[in-house]
């Protein structure tokens, strides 16, 4: 029970530096400020930063894990989502830039994969750090045409069915409606970002790639991950996992192995 007479604790002043480090855009379950490396983890469309939330502990590399947290989901589910790639690459650089001063990676699966490649792009294009490694996860290369039609604008039950085949979205949540109307605008625009998504030629990035894919994904073929060996003029690597489209769920365990040996490789 609180007591009777409030207690005032005096408010601290926060540094210039600490103010800085302070986004909507991260959540950081375990930081690590030591840290010589950080690893930036974009989730999937209609997904949060709360689907990587164990990947912090169960990382042996000494990382500084951040999950990103794009606007319109979870904790900042008020605000209104961004509905195409090139906008929330500009939103996440201006919100993540003051973390990108010591070395970093991408992480990214589904739409974040798309959404981590554009912001390295970026990143380029306006002469700032870039990062030491891209994991791709999930997508196929971006200059690849989407073989499916376009269903973000689908009549609300139609979206659903697609949701349901995706296998990526909880059954609790299509089966209640008036929590899944909470959510359409969220799922509406992240599909819409990935399904209107324009390619635009640039030279390859000075950044190493390992992309992994689900060996029985419908969507993502083997060829299509491996042709984002054509935007990169370092290492590529492809690795293709047990499971579906979301095998960094179903074999997550295996997928945060690999990524361990990978990111130890980066570390001073």
């Amino acid at each position: 029970f609180p007591p009777t007479t409030p207690i005032i604790y005096p408010r601290m002043k926060e540094s210039p530096a600490a103010q800085r480090l302070k986004t909507a855009w991260l959540i950081r379950p375990r930081p690590h400020p030591q840290a010589s490396l950080r690893l930036f983890c974009f989730p999937y469309a209609g997904g949060g930063a709360s689907i990587y939330h164990g990947w912090p502990s169960r990382m042996s590399s000494p990382v500084d894990v951040c999950l990103v947290q794009p606007p319109g989901r979870q904790g900042r589910w008020r605000e209104k989502p961004i509905p195409k790639v090139d906008g929330l690459a500009r939103a996440a650089c201006e919100a993540l830039g003051p973390f990108l001063d010591r070395p970093f990676a991408f992480f990214g699966h589904s739409l974040g994969a798309l959404l981590s490649f554009e912001l390295a792009r970026l990143l380029r294009r306006e002469g700032g750090p870039m990062p030491a490694h891209l994991f791709l996860s999930g997508h196929r290369a971006p200059q690849l045409d989407d073989r499916r039609p376009p269903t973000y604008d689908l009549p609300d039950e139609e979206f659903r069915a697609e949701l349901r085949r995706l296998d990526g979205t909880p059954p609790q949540l299509l089966e209640n409606a008036e929590l899944l109307s909470l959510m359409m605008p969220l799922l509406r625009a992240d599909f819409e970002a990935a399904e209107t998504y324009s390619f635009r030629p640039e030279p390859a990035l000075e950044t190493a790639f390992s992309v992994f894919g689900g060996e029985s994904d419908e969507d993502v073929t083997r060829d299509d991950l491996d042709a984002w060996r054509l935007h990169t003029c370092r290492s590529f690597e492809l690795n293709m996992l047990a499971g579906g489209h979301f095998f960094l769920h179903s074999n997550e365990k295996r997928l945060l192995q690999m990524l361990d040996e990978r990111l130890s490789l980066l570390l001073p």
